[in-house]
């Protein structure tokens, strides 16, 4: 009874302050997602001490996650994802170089690690699947050419950061050899085909039988997630990998569109836990020593991520307006960048001031990102009646 009087009063705490902070945000025009941050630095183990225990906080925001990527597992369409790797692969190649280039000497600069820099580079690559694509009204992420292109870019980001999350997978928690590549190597194929024929010879066939009951295929969709994020851990790799070779596995599926859509409410309240764990997770005792390069870091992306995705567009035949629009829309850093600080922490192969400094950077990117967006084009979130758009 105990236990349970704990979950609801953490989901209360959570929610609730949620709303609240939530509230201020839209008046602010700033991302919800930094208010979820924002309200675990202050109710959280460093902040004013309201929730203590973090561990039931983030296995529920590591299901946030799982969900995430299976979503995006949903959306990477082999057609879809052969257009993309054809029209943008090399903006978003010699993108990364140039973010990864950047903070890496940055990192130096200022007395990290080789591998503490490594990872810092890293993370900086990415851009926010999830900022990138609230703040994009509807009829642009769907109807526009700039949706089209904020997609492509994003879709391979993400296929860059599951790389990196196999290869921490594969080097974290052991000692590293080439006996742990040619395990990577096995079992994610494996995880691949595994996937592949359960989908094309169980559920295929009790989703063309049931397609009518909407309930089912909405439980048989979590069931089948969950299953292949366990079975992704029991293989040696992750869960988040796993829940993405299972919406792969169901992405040329017809039912895939109304699997992503019915799954989104759920996602969505899980992530709002994980961000909240994110918040709540950071030692404010790093703060005088990761300032100042958490803001340095931030600054630079903010400047070099709008300048470099608009220049690269407008060098591939794109209007200087639609290029200079997706760069500020790119203009942060990503959630994944969270994920695998929190993998690369977890794993040993990174120190607390290291994590510090890439959540810090992460968090101010968001802030200002957002607001310039909000500001200046087109989201379902403006203030003024003019560039709201759903």
């Amino acid at each position: 009874m105990q236990d349970s009087q704990t979950i609801i009063h953490v989901i209360f705490l959570i929610f609730g302050g949620t709303a609240i902070l939530a509230t201020l945000a839209l008046f602010t025009r700033q991302s919800l997602l930094v208010a979820y941050m924002a309200l675990g630095m202050l109710l959280g183990p460093w902040g004013l001490r309201f929730i203590n225990d973090s561990t039931l906080i983030d296995q529920s925001g590591n299901i946030g996650i799982i969900f995430l990527l299976f979503l995006l597992g949903l959306d990477l369409q082999p057609r879809n994802l052969l257009h993309s790797l054809r029209k943008m692969n090399w903006i978003v190649l010699t993108s990364s170089l140039g973010f990864f280039t950047s903070s890496f000497l940055i990192s130096l600069f200022f007395g990290f690690s080789w591998s503490g820099s490594l990872m810092i580079g890293v993370a900086m690559l990415f851009s926010s699947t999830i900022i990138g694509l609230k703040l994009l009204p509807t009829t642009i992420l769907h109807h526009q050419h700039t949706g089209e292109l904020m997609i492509s870019i994003l879709l391979l980001q993400d296929i860059i950061a599951i790389a990196v999350l196999l290869a921490l997978q594969a080097i974290g928690d052991r000692a590293f050899s080439f006996k742990d590549i040619g395990y990577i190597l096995t079992a994610f194929p494996l995880l691949l085909l595994t996937g592949y024929l359960f989908q094309r010879f169980v559920l295929a066939r009790l989703l063309r039988l049931f397609d009518r009951i909407h309930e089912y295929i909405f439980i048989l969709s979590i069931g089948w997630c969950l299953c292949m994020a366990e079975f992704g851990h029991y293989m040696g790799l992750t869960e988040e990998t796993g829940a993405f070779i299972a919406g792969v596995s169901l992405a040329t599926h017809p039912v895939s569109l109304y699997i992503a859509e019915s799954l989104k409410p759920l996602r969505d309240f899980f992530l709002v836990i994980f961000f909240f764990s994110i918040g709540a997770s950071f030692n404010f005792t790093y703060l005088p020593t990761v300032w100042m390069p958490a803001v340095c870091i931030a600054v630079v992306m903010l400047i070099l991520k709008p300048l470099l995705f608009s220049q690269l567009l407008v060098q591939s035949g794109e209007s200087r307006a639609v290029g200079t629009e997706i760069g500020i829309r790119l203009g942060q850093a990503s959630e994944f960048s969270l994920l695998i600080t929190a993998l690369a922490l977890h794993g040993e192969l990174i120190t607390p001031a290291v994590a510090y400094t890439i959540q810090g950077a992460t968090v101010l990117t968001f802030i200002v990102s957002c607001y310039l967006v909000v500001l200046r084009y087109p989201t379902p979130l403006a203030a003024s009646d003019r560039l709201r758009r759903n």
